[in-house]
């Protein structure tokens, strides 16, 4: 055995207090570190669904507090880290930014619920900018951690990239001492590097351009990881806002992280935005992932969900050399979730934490006052069940308003006299959300929090000026929330695809049209044109006549689609011609507050293209949608599936 100062203290008896306190370095020691992360959480605090008015077994920070304790009591040596999303995403945070109000100096109630859990550090998500920069600002300055992202710079317009300064610290480096399985203590130097889309520049154009822009994800992990090693760093932990996509590099992608894994010296990668679960089956067929250990290319890996829905759980095995040389000699990755899911019983895993549910109680209990506030009347039920395979009540009233909110913008402008058409999409269809997870308002009274459930996003209003052909690519690019189906097969066939977002679902209001599913997708979810020769769309119509290249058409949309979000042709932000300060869903309550009273009823506007003698072409939706007066005549229920959906069949005409 070779003779170590290491095997001198055992054999001599010697107490490691000298050894600790003259700072040795002890040979060939095992760290355990465990490393948490929270993403996505979108302003769930409580477990509370503000838009049901309720408490809710499936969301909450005040829920995930719970498992952070269980997993930090477990451990020895722990860090913990967020990767964003935090201040806006449901009710509560819209309260704060645009009804209350953030003064300089006054702490968000997310960072009054965080400061509480001892966060190590955090990363700056996409939706972080969704109300401009002061607010962020004032937000982010309430947090007893630090923050970092490492690929957005402040906009000095000089054009020079060599001498652009970071908006915020690109990565922190933090000091820390854990402890090795035999109980001796070692200094080490944490790192954390942090990523957010950079297509953030199209999402919020409104709130950054002229102040910030943005780099692509790789080449600032590329630039700034060997200046963290060479700074000290013995572990460095990438916390991309990222999700994971193996498409084809080309540059500025949104779903950075597998290239990402392959960038040297990133030792664990905690990523979100995807709102989906790593390791997971969902992730089953992507190369060089291994869901047993949890890794991408070999790297630690975890994505904990979204809205509270589970902590994400990393341990690392390290090694430490003689020369105080840190390794990863092994690592094994985990999302715990705070509720269980068999078909429709939910079933929680943990209690919340009334510690949390206490620090955020006024402002939690302000949120539901306001949200209760009333607007107007429907004289018949809102619901989104059938949102996916028919003209929809949901997102008629959407498409309504915005038309109405434009018509009087571009009165006696230069654009008056071109037809205005409305685009609007099924914000919540079922889905990752599962089976409760759609919009669902009774007959009567309309509340903010009805409002705000049929329009879930801050959007501002936007118009483009659009030709006959981009309308009819618009809705090709839409179509492809469908799979193929085979007319001529009995078999059971899936008509939705799943991987692709149902906000993407774009329903043009103002011209008619059918979507043949039998043809394959023209674009696939990139906004790549996959086949060409294939039209999904015809019989597209404006008032009778067949819609031409020639004619010019104004569709109301919202900021997010109009510069580019989604990827679709021809709405790349230089189609834009009015750009309302105004958000969509104030509009939407505005035009309530007008009507009064409203009819909800969807016009029928677009329909499936016969579907031959496929018999078995089934979709699945809420449990509640068979009692509903919206239900299509050309579907029978089926049964409930094993994630607690109703299953529909849809019938052919």
């Amino acid at each position: 055995m070779a003779f170590t100062y290491k095997n001198m203290i055992r054999f001599t008896g010697v107490s490691l207090a000298f050894a600790l306190a003259s700072g040795t370095a002890l040979a060939d020691s095992t760290v355990s570190l465990r490393i948490l992360e929270t993403t996505d959480i979108h302003t769930h605090l409580v477990n509370y669904d503000y838009y049901r008015d309720g408490e809710s077994d499936t969301v909450g920070l005040a829920k995930v507090a719970t498992l952070l304790k269980t997993a930090r009591g477990e451990a020895e040596n722990v860090v913990f880290i967020d990767n964003g999303d935090l201040i806006q995403g449901n009710p509560l945070g819209d309260y704060m930014a645009k009804e209350r109000g953030l003064k300089k100096g006054e702490i968000h109630p997310v960072f009054k619920a965080m400061n509480l859990l001892d966060y190590d550090a955090a990363n700056i998500g996409n939706h972080e900018f969704n109300y401009g920069l002061e607010f962020l600002d004032n937000s982010i300055a309430g947090a007893n951690f630090p923050y970092v992202s490492a690929n957005v710079f402040v906009d000095d317009g000089d054009g020079n990239a060599e001498n652009d300064k970071p908006y915020f610290d690109p990565y922190v480096i933090l000091d820390r001492e854990f402890t090795d399985k035999d109980g001796n203590v070692h200094k080490a130097k944490v790192g954390v590097i942090g990523f957010v889309p950079p297509q953030i520049m199209q999402w919020d154009k409104a709130n950054l351009e002229g102040q910030v822009i943005s780099r692509d994800i790789v080449e600032m992990a590329e630039k700034y990881v060997p200046e963290m090693r060479e700074k000290g760093a013995d572990i460095v932990i990438a916390v991309p806002h990222s999700g994971l996509s193996t498409m084809a590099r080309t540059g500025m992608e949104e779903n950075a992280t597998y290239y990402l894994s392959k960038v040297d010296g990133i030792d664990a990668i905690l990523f979100g935005h995807a709102h989906t679960v790593f390791p997971s089956d969902a992730f089953s067929d992507l190369e060089g992932v291994d869901l047993a250990k949890g890794t991408i290319n070999g790297v630690a890996a975890v994505m904990p969900g979204f809205w509270g829905s589970h902590l994400g759980v990393i341990d690392l095995t390290l090694n430490v050399s003689d020369s105080g040389e840190w390794s990863v000699v092994d690592s094994l990755s985990e999302a715990r979730a705070i509720y269980q899911r068999e078909g429709r019983t939910v079933t929680p895993l943990v209690e919340a934490d009334p510690e949390i549910v206490a620090a955020v109680k006024q402002e939690h209990e302000a949120t539901i006052a306001y949200m209760r506030e009333g607007v107007g009347t429907t004289s018949a039920p809102i619901n989104s069940f059938f949102a996916l395979v028919a003209d929809d009540p949901s997102i008629q009233i959407v498409t309504n308003a915005q038309k109405w909110y434009l018509e009087k913008i571009l009165n006696g402008s230069e654009y008056d006299g071109i037809p205005i058409l409305s685009a609007g999409a099924p914000f919540k269809a079922g889905g990752r959300g599962g089976p409760d997870y759609f919009t669902d308002i009774p007959e009567g009274k309309i509340a903010l929090k009805n409002v705000a459930d049929l329009y879930i996003y801050p959007n501002t209003v936007r118009a483009v000026l659009l030709d006959g052909d981009q309308v009819r690519e618009w809705l090709e690019m839409s179509a492809g929330q469908f799979n193929q189906i085979d007319p001529n097969s009995s078999e059971e066939q899936m008509l939705i695809n799943p991987d692709f977002p149902t906000y993407n679902f774009d329903v043009i209001d103002g011209v008619t049209y059918q979507i043949d599913v039998t043809k394959p997708a023209r674009y696939n979810k990139a906004g790549e044109v996959v086949n060409p020769e294939s039209h999904r769309i015809i019989n597209l119509q404006f008032e009778g006549e067949a819609v031409t290249e020639d004619q010019q058409f104004i569709v109301a949309t919202n900021n997010y689609r109009a510069g580019g979000g989604g990827n679709f042709p021809a709405l790349d932000g230089s189609t834009i011609i009015v750009e309302a300060p105004d958000e969509n869903r104030t509009v939407l309550a505005n035009y309530i507050l007008t009507e009064k009273a409203i009819d909800p009823k969807a016009d029928g506007n677009w329909t499936f293209a016969p579907i031959g003698e496929a018999s078995k072409v089934t979709f699945v939706t809420s449990p509640k949608a068979s009692g509903a007066a919206n239900a299509p005549a050309n579907i029978s229920f089926v049964g409930e599936d094993a994630d607690g959906f109703a299953k529909y069949v849809l019938q052919s005409k």
